[in-house]
């Protein structure tokens, strides 16, 4: 087995022969994409494959350039967010099973997140379970210890609440008349809205880089990280903000807490060391971004794992937390989700139900959900049903 660096990666692409295993990341792939695709290999095996979701990006463009025999996809989170992305994953395993992106929209994608299209899911679930092998947790890792998920409500200040409001009026005022057919770029104004006001639930220093008046959630989470480090525990933090690690790590100035960081900054190299020296005993917590850290790390060591914002879609929060609930786990994993009351943090979780059967839908053949209209995300802000 070959595991290709950033050195001799030529050499070692050009030797591979009968027998030979190569092991490339992402990142790799793209910039190797020519040597790769010029040999026909026997076996593809794309893991961590919702890397692939996003069919114009470079690196499944790279991916679908790729020869073998026989292609199999390994993703704990296969369609995270809309349809799409399972047609894109497709588009590499089984070229032109689903035919080309517009006929699969409308053929299915639409009829089915739309109008919740019985006959429309009937005929996806039949053309793909096929090709699908769908293995949970509970039944091949039965060994595993429990694994509780409590949500935890923070209260904000008074004051944090008043500037969480004002921004929440001003940006109902700034979307009002805004629909899926309104202006081209209407989903980008929305969504910069929510991701203000998500911001301003965590911390108004994210938004107001004067602000003085403290996080409650981050009292919060000071609070809760000094009563496991009492107890003997270790806790994973999770959060999708890099901007709001670095005021967690402010935060823990004077605390009796050694801590490590990964976000997307840290150089591979370097991402190994500190996994180790976590696993080592080395720090009480590990600040992990949710997108950097939330795969392909094995994080025993730690009992707790904290959520600090959530994400649209609950598996990928869920991946991230078997960084800690896998194999090799000895301790029951307790799971916290801190939620700031009445923002739209409470609204985003809410979601999480009609997420997950999405990927029901297709992977079981049960309910349906869609990727939410701006529509919908309009009434995130506003705060109206969706």
């Amino acid at each position: 087995m070959t595991l290709l660096r950033d050195a001799g990666r030529a050499e070692a692409i050009a030797a591979a022969g009968p027998g030979d295993v190569l092991v490339v990341s992402w990142a790799l792939l793209v910039q190797e994409k020519g040597l790769l695709a010029a040999k026909q290999f026997s076996t593809l095996v794309l893991d961590e494959a919702q890397a692939l979701k996003n069919a114009s990006t470079q690196r499944a463009q790279a991916a679908r350039e790729l020869k073998a025999d026989f292609v199999v996809a390994l993703s704990g989170t296969p369609i995270e967010n809309h349809l799409g992305e399972l047609w894109s994953l497709f588009r590499v395993v089984l070229p032109g099973l689903l035919g080309s992106a517009e006929a699969f929209r409308a053929r299915f994608a639409v009829p089915i997140e739309r109008n919740d299209d019985a006959t429309a899911k009937a005929a996806l679930r039949t053309l793909v379970q096929p090709f699908l092998l769908r293995r949970t947790k509970d039944a091949v890792a039965r060994e595993l210890p429990a694994r509780t998920d409590i949500r935890l409500d923070v209260a904000m200040s008074d004051t944090e609440k008043g500037v969480y409001e004002a921004a929440r009026r001003e940006a109902v005022r700034q979307l009002m008349g805004l629909t899926d057919d309104g202006a081209p770029q209407a989903r980008f104004h929305v969504l910069a809205a929510l991701t203000r006001m998500r911001q301003l639930a965590c911390d108004v220093g994210l938004v107001d880089t004067s602000w003085a008046g403290g996080s409650s959630k981050l009292n919060r989470l000071c609070e809760i990280l000094a009563e496991l480090k009492a107890s003997g525990h270790r806790a994973l933090v999770f959060s999708q903000f890099t901007s709001l690690l670095d005021r967690v790590e402010l935060g823990f100035a004077g605390q009796a807490l050694t801590w490590l960081r990964l976000d997307g900054t840290t150089p591979d190299a370097e991402r190994q060391k500190r996994v180790a020296a976590f696993q080592a005993g080395k720090a009480d917590v590990f600040l992990l971004s949710l997108k950097a850290g939330g795969t392909g790390l094995n994080l025993t060591a730690a009992d707790y794992v904290i959520h600090l914002d959530p994400w649209w879609n609950p598996a990928v929060e869920d991946q991230a937390s078997d960084r800690a609930h896998r194999l090799g786990q000895t301790r029951p994993v307790t799971v916290y989700r801190l939620v700031s009351q009445g923002t739209v943090e409470e609204r985003i979780l809410a979601l999480h139900a009609s997420k997950r059967a999405l990927v029901s839908s297709v992977l079981e053949g049960s309910h349906t959900a869609g990727s939410l209209s701006t529509r919908q995300l309009i009434a995130l802000v506003t705060g109206e049903p969706t």
